[in-house]
């Protein structure tokens, strides 16, 4: 099922071993970072497939201008929000992603902003730096025993489950697809939802932001939750209502957030200022990927991926990342 992939135009900043691998393999590259819509368009006809990260964004506008040429997009990351793969399905281009690129950092990331929450570190610091000692102010908990809920136990929720467990807490979780038995088998009671709710001391959140997760988290939910409830969300924005989050703060009922994706990046709305403004809250500007080792992964991995598409090559054979495998018939 070769797919004739000879210029690969790179959209958005990736580390040079991708450059470094698809060059290797008698692969042209042209580098052309944060091009506007309309030369994107114009650019993309010259192209066989388009690598970007979050940027970028591939709409039905660049696929339309891309066809007769393009034939894939590589996503040097996991989420494909910024990529109309339905566009990209009717025109036959390939959609994949590096969805394991990032997961031990993104992972780490939650680890650390849960551990944020309990003893607040942050605002700790900055409060010595600012020249005061307010030892009784940020007193903190344990998470020994308290109970961390996961919404989403894939790569990254499993990864987080095993090493808060490390910590001694209790970890509970739900997942539309993973059976109770998968999750068992890495210490995750799996349960419904309406179940996890009142249960959860800390809540973080691992999907995809489609439909059926848009506003997962909301102030009706939210209600059904304990007092004090703390929220992670290094996923996507608009995974948890963030009006729901701040609205929580001031009540209460949430008693801490950690919040590394918003529905703006940046915010620049009134309601997000007020929000990553808030003394409850812990905000990082979307790193959840940005480690060393996770930028050089998803940049040979979706490298990899294009020279294994080729059928050229007998080291590169496997592209697990595709999205909308459909489109792999058209190539056949």
């Amino acid at each position: 099922m070769p797919v004739n992939i000879r210029n690969v135009l790179i959209c958005d900043a990736v580390d040079n071993a991708c450059v470094v691998l698809l060059k290797n393999n008698g692969i042209n590259v042209g580098y052309k970072l944060k091009l506007p819509v309309e030369e994107l368009c114009k650019e993309v006809k010259n192209y066989d497939a388009v690598i970007v990260r979050s940027d970028t964004k591939i709409t039905a506008q660049v696929l339309e201008a891309g066809k007769g040429s393009l034939k894939a997009i590589g996503r040097a990351g996991a989420g494909v929000d910024n990529i109309d793969v339905a566009a990209a399905t009717k025109n036959n281009v390939i959609v994949l992603n590096t969805p394991g690129g990032n997961s031990i950092s993104a992972c780490e990331l939650t680890c650390i902003l849960i551990g944020n929450l309990a003893r607040p570190v942050v605002h700790a610091a900055q409060s010595m730096k600012e020249g005061r000692w307010d030892r009784k102010l940020y007193t903190g908990n344990e998470l020994y025993g308290k109970t961390l809920a996961i919404l989403g136990l894939g790569r990254i929720g499993r990864e987080v489950g095993l090493r808060m467990k490390a910590w001694g807490m209790r970890v509970i979780g739900y997942d539309p697809i993973l059976s109770k038995e998968e999750a068992l088998a890495v210490g995750i009671e799996k349960m419904s939802l309406d179940d996890l709710w009142p249960l959860a001391d800390f809540i973080t959140v691992h999907t995809p932001l489609i439909p059926a997760t848009k506003n997962l988290i909301s102030s009706e939910t939210l209600s059904k939750c304990k007092k004090g409830v703390k929220i992670i969300n290094v996923a996507r924005g608009g995974i948890i209502n963030e009006q729901a989050i701040l609205e929580a703060l001031e009540t209460g009922q949430c008693d801490g957030a950690a919040f590394d994706v918003y529905t703006e990046e940046p915010p620049k709305s009134d309601l997000l200022k007020k929000l990553i403004s808030h003394p409850k809250i812990v905000p990082t500007p979307h790193l959840g990927a940005s480690t060393s080792e996770a930028q050089v992964r998803v940049a040979v991995e979706v490298a990899e991926q294009f020279i294994a598409l080729t059928g050229k090559s007998k080291t590169y054979t496997t592209y697990l990342g595709v999205i909308n495998r459909e489109v792999l018939a058209h190539y056949q």
